[in-house]
């Protein structure tokens, strides 16, 4: 309790929000700016990705504490070997990242949404699901919350995974200040079937578009040295609080429906990748 309490009462001082859909208020390049293109008025992002460079953006803003919601429209046809993601993560060495990555395939294949949760520089938390639709043939909704209590990832305002503070017990959590990012790049040594089907730059560039960002966060005036934020809204979907959400029973319902039917892989039930020995969080609810 005493770890959630200061992180409430350093969050409880904020007076700031960030809130809005378009990339010039919200967003700038990270790399590869001639695979970026800006359309509709700063209302639509592309990146591509081929074999001379992908690319980047990121938000303007650091955050402490957040929804942060994106509509995503992946790679069409053979993406086999890219990844697209979509991710917060902090600027220190050995970083905090919250991620969605989203695994490239051949076509006809199902897609993989892979979500992971680094501290401390420390990651090997992946899960990984089919979607339960063709993620390539329009925009859905894939949200973050991230608050002292909880991560929750949701694909369309449904959630397929929660990551809880378990610092009452001496569990590391997320509470550094993070940017928000979207990237597009090969990861063909891993990303589709473990590393053996490999990017066919031939059908490149792979192109993954980007719209209407909207989210709620403890914007982080790093100049200041302190943060700041109202945390009074709520997720597309949750009538609830954001900076004090966790899922009610109706939605840990939907949740486990969702990982018994389409979860493939998760790190807690692979005891051998860890010598036998499960990471800590795995033995907690």
């Amino acid at each position: 309790m005493a770890i959630l309490t200061v992180l409430f009462i350093i969050v409880s001082t904020l007076v700031v929000t960030s809130r809005g859909n378009n990339f010039y208020q919200d967003f700038e390049i990270v790399f590869g700016g001639d695979h970026v293109r800006i359309l509709e008025a700063g209302e639509l992002v592309t990146l591509s990705l081929d074999n001379s460079s992908g690319s980047s953006f990121q938000s303007i803003n650091e955050y402490l504490f957040g929804w942060f919601t994106m509509q995503i429209k992946l790679v069409h046809g053979n993406s086999a070997g890219t990844v697209t993601a979509y991710y917060l993560q902090s600027p220190t060495p050995n970083q905090d990242e919250i991620n969605f990555e989203f695994l490239g395939n051949l076509s006809g294949d199902p897609y993989v949404v892979q979500t992971n949760v680094y501290i401390q520089g420390k990651g090997s938390r992946e899960q990984q699901f089919y979607l339960w639709f063709d993620p390539t043939m329009d925009f859905h909704n894939y949200t973050i919350l991230w608050n002292p209590k909880n991560i929750i990832f949701y694909v369309d305002h449904t959630p397929i995974r929660v990551f809880k503070n378990h610092g009452m017990q001496g569990l590391p959590y997320p509470k550094t200040k993070m940017r928000l990012y979207t990237t597009i790049w090969d990861g063909e040594d891993w990303a589709t079937r473990g590393g053996l089907i490999k990017t066919s730059w031939a059908c490149a560039p792979f192109v993954a578009s980007f719209r209407n960002f909207s989210g709620d966060a403890c914007v982080w005036p790093w100049l200041r040295g302190s943060p700041s934020c109202t945390a009074t809204t709520s997720p597309p979907g949750s009538k609830k609080r954001w900076f004090d959400q966790v899922l009610d029973p109706s939605s840990e319902k939907k949740m486990k429906m969702v990982r018994k039917k389409y979860m493939i892989y998760d790190y807690c039930n692979h005891a051998e990748r860890f010598h036998g020995v499960l990471p800590p969080e795995c033995m907690r609810a």
